[in-house]
Order: structure tokens, then sequence, then C-alpha cells
């Protein structure tokens, strides 16, 4: 897990606040892949059948750590941003 405080104060920019305020940091997590997406409905009609596996599957993996992205959300108004694409160092902290 990351070293990453559960609250920051930082300038909310939403029509509302338009000031520094508590925010709730969270980890980003990417959202579920779509069925309806053109890839992914292509790759479908290709994989089935008989045949076997149609497209060569990734093994080489060069990277051994994730860049980080935070998700600040106001306490106030609920508005959100993202910031982050920074790898993690040794015991650091991303702030």
């Amino acid at each position: 897990m990351v070293n990453v405080p559960k609250t920051k104060k930082t300038y909310c920019k939403s029509k509302e606040c338009k000031k520094h305020t508590l925010h709730k940091v969270t980890q980003y997590k990417k959202g579920k892949d779509s069925l309806a997406a053109q890839g992914k409905r292509r790759y479908d009609r290709k994989q089935s059948g008989y045949g076997g596996q149609t497209k060569p599957v990734f093994h080489k993996k060069a990277k051994t750590t994730k860049k980080i992205v935070l998700r600040l959300q106001c306490q106030g108004c609920k508005h959100h941003f993202e910031i982050g694409g920074d790898k993690k160092g040794k015991g650091t902290s991303l702030f």
C-alpha cells in the first residue's frame, strides 16, 4: 500500500467553493471494461468457435512499480479531480 494521507487541505476550483478546503484522498481505480467497446466485440467474435487463442497473450512484463494516481474529493461540494501519475519511491510519501 502507498503512504498517502487520508485528507489534504488544498484549493477547490468548483463554482461553489473557490477556496482552500479539506479534500478526501483516495487511490484511483480503473473502471470496469465495457462489453460494448468495438475492440472487445471484435475480439469476442474472433475468439468464438473452434481454434483456440487467436491473438498473442502478452508475457514480457517490464515494469515492477505502477504509477500512482490520487483522487481528491472536496468535503464541502464533492467536486473531485485527479493528481499524480508519479511512481512511488521507497519509503516516501507522494505529497
